[in-house]
């Protein structure tokens, strides 16, 4: 017998059962893994890499002293946890910022994607930790990174409230959430053209690029479907962050949101 209370959720404009929604993203994903982020560039018109640029700058990775010497005392590293960033465009990005005062570790639930990450680290020579992980049920102890972030991931979790309850427990004193979503474009005018875009050509780029365009009309629908920056922000304050507060860039096509566990 169909059990009719079952919890629904937000798959794109559908309504699916909660526990069906990780299986369905995650097909998505494993579809477009290996063309994750050139179709970012192409849907994005290279923006993206500017979006994840004030990303890292908000992290603000330290640098190793200059003149440090073997016989200085050597500093605890700053601790990144990168969330759903299986193909380590943003773990790399912060690894380059922070060189090697910086430990990373990126959590994905999706083994196509960090299988990307990882060889994308070895090219680059990067020394990054790749952990199969539910953003829902994190497998670290509490109080054990300075810094969290998510980019463009957090929609496709299907408890938010639980990813955001997680990311701050594994946040130490003082450590630094940062989200960067898609969010609603609030320039007259853009945003009816960003519309058109987003329904119409993104989805026929990602058939052209990936053989796939349901995925990429999921990926819009999802956009469409997640909270205001407003009503986000309530949503960290409530998960237990400080100072939440949110950032728009592009004429609001994205958010980057911050909070801190204090």
């Amino acid at each position: 017998m169909t059990n009719t209370a079952e919890k629904q959720a937000d798959f794109g404009f559908r309504q699916v059962p909660l526990g069906d929604k990780q299986g369905l993203v995650n097909d998505v994903f494993h579809s477009v893994a290996r063309r994750y982020d050139l179709m970012n560039d192409l849907m994005s018109g290279g923006l993206h890499r500017a979006w994840k640029d004030a990303l890292v700058t908000a992290v603000n990775p330290p640098r190793p002293k200059q003149h440090q010497t073997r016989h200085d005392r050597q500093p605890q590293p700053f601790a990144l946890l990168d969330l759903a960033g299986g193909t380590g465009d943003v773990a790399l990005r912060v690894a380059e910022a922070g060189g090697t005062g910086v430990r990373i570790t990126v959590a994905d639930i999706n083994v196509e994607m960090l299988k990307v990450g990882r060889d994308r680290a070895d090219q680059a020579g990067r020394d990054i930790d790749f952990i199969e992980a539910n953003a829902e049920e994190l497998p670290f102890p509490d109080r054990s990174y300075d810094a969290v972030t998510i980019a463009f991931g957090i929609r496709n979790v299907p408890r938010i409230d639980r990813a955001l309850a997680e990311a701050h427990r594994v946040l130490k004193i003082g450590g630094h959430f940062l989200c960067l979503e898609f969010s609603a474009v609030d320039v007259p005018g853009l945003d009816r053209l960003y519309e058109l875009y987003s329904f119409n050509v993104i989805p026929s780029i990602g058939r052209a690029v990936t053989g796939d365009a349901e995925s990429y009309r999921y990926l819009v629908e999802s956009i469409r479907r997640f909270p205001r920056p407003e009503r986000f922000a309530d949503m960290m304050r409530d998960a237990g962050f400080r100072r939440a507060s949110f950032q728009r860039l592009t004429g609001g096509v994205v958010a980057l949101h911050s909070g801190w566990r204090l």
